[in-house]
């Protein structure tokens, strides 16, 4: 069984390494991230990135974007072979969610990213 909130913890000390490889260890190589903030940053996504390779790419443009990114973890929610990671984004003062839905290897193949007043 997974520990979601070690999970969680681990994904957000990825994060505030701003470590890309560490936090899409935590996916599988063709997992779906629905984020509106891919519109601002890839308008052509419609909000939709697949696979590590794009995320990736995503994910480097966005740190570019907020360079002092730092979360601070706020709770964990669990389910049936997902989590919520809700945190607050120290950089921007704006709270955030991250539904992930995770396959029986317990790695994301589903991201949903929900934003504070975006």
């Amino acid at each position: 069984m997974i520990d979601y909130n070690n999970f969680a913890q681990e994904w957000i000390a990825a994060w505030n390494a701003h470590d890309i490889e560490a936090v899409l260890s935590h996916y599988t190589d063709d997992f779906i991230l629905s984020t509106p903030m891919a519109m601002k940053i890839v308008p052509e996504s419609n909000g939709i990135v697949s696979g590590k390779a794009a995320v990736h790419s995503y994910w480097s443009q966005a740190l570019k974007r907020i360079p002092d990114l730092h979360f601070r973890l706020i709770k964990v929610l669990t389910g049936i072979n997902g989590l919520v990671i809700y945190y607050t984004n120290t950089a921007t003062g704006k709270t955030s969610a991250e539904v992930l839905q995770l396959n029986q290897a317990g790695k994301v193949e589903k991201a949903f990213v929900f934003y504070e007043n975006l």
